[in-house]
């Protein structure tokens, strides 16, 4: 295949987009794609790895190129859709950072981004972004220094000695031995292994305060609580500290009353093909009174009188705006 020569900084792009796909290159296969020698595909190897950039040579004759680690970033080549979905995942970011500073962060790589952008594509990401409304939602930032110790230590695993700080504010010190981070309801926690409560825990990343010398000496690994840590978990965040709590049997199978309640929110738990139940919570009646309106099917509450006040009231509101809809036309 004949192409035409190409300038040494262009073909040293190509070659750096060659080998960011993640494949290994021989050398004539290189060459063939640039369209030069395999003494030049060697030189322009050389060239690239003077620039900083991390370019693993395996000898032999099932050897050849990939891009390796090295002290440069080496330039990121996308096409159009690659473009547009990290700028989109940037924006994202920004407006619902779960960790210290990535707001910050991601505004500045996206600003790098989008000066970067053919003009074809700028447009796009414009309309995106004046059209789209992000809403508030409750997210307790996390340190990224911090999550990225309990990540390494439970990866370890190794054990990890921190100040912890409880919901009523007392603060106490905790030696576990950590399992996994878990990312829900715009927190990170910490599930791991209390070794002087001999029992499985979950701390809130925003509420652990780690010493200079927080991580300890290796462990076995354990296995998930319960074998299932989804499940652990979203039980777990089920009994969280709410000020007010509601059991509820909900006339309508499980399947369907689970698929309309977020990550996190609660177990819904199935009593027969029509019927389940489901541990509700909240920081008021009201709060409550509006979350079970929204399980699309009749109810039975067992809960505190304000609730059963709570529900009243939303119901008298609901029965007004009923009786005020004045029909429109369809032409």
């Amino acid at each position: 295949m004949i192409l035409p020569m190409l300038a040494t900084s262009d073909r040293l792009l190509r070659l750096l987009a060659l080998l960011q796909t993640g494949r290994q290159w021989t050398g004539p296969d290189l060459a063939d794609r640039l369209g030069v020698t395999t003494r030049t595909i060697r030189n322009d190897v050389d060239r690239v790895r003077r620039l900083g950039y991390g370019v693993d040579a395996v000898p032999g004759r099932a050897g050849g190129y990939r891009l390796g680690a090295g002290d440069a970033l080496p330039p990121l080549l996308l096409d159009d859709s690659e473009a547009v979905a990290v700028a989109v995942g940037l924006r994202l970011a920004a407006a619902g950072a779960a960790l210290t500073g990535v707001d910050e962060a991601a505004e500045r790589a996206l600003a790098k981004v989008e000066q970067m952008l053919p003009s074809r594509l700028r447009p796009r990401i414009r309309a995106l972004d004046e059209a789209t409304v992000a809403l508030g939602t409750s997210r307790t930032p996390a340190d990224p220094d911090v999550l990225a110790t309990l990540a390494t230590a439970c990866l370890g695993p190794r054990t990890l000695r921190f100040d912890y700080r409880g919901h009523g504010g007392d603060a106490t010190v905790r030696t576990v031995e950590p399992h996994r981070l878990v990312h829900a309801r715009g927190r990170w926690y910490l599930v791991a292994w209390d070794v002087d409560r001999d029992d499985w825990r979950t701390f809130r990343a925003d509420r652990i305060a780690l010493p200079a010398n927080a991580v300890g000496d290796p462990v076995p690994p354990r296995d998930p609580p319960g074998g299932d840590l989804a499940a652990y978990v979203t039980a777990g965040l089920a009994q969280a500290p709410w000020q007010v709590r509601a059991r509820v049997v909900v006339h309508a199978p499980a399947a369907d009353v689970a698929a309309r309640l977020p990550a996190g929110a609660g177990v819904v738990e199935a009593l027969d093909d029509g019927r389940c139940a489901y541990e509700a919570g909240a920081d008021t009646p009201e709060v409550l009174a509006r979350w079970l309106a929204l399980l699309g099917a009749d109810i039975e509450v067992d809960a505190a009188p304000e609730v059963a006040d709570a529900l009243a009231a939303l119901a008298d509101r609901l029965r007004r705006a009923a009786a005020s809809v004045r029909p429109v036309g369809t032409g």
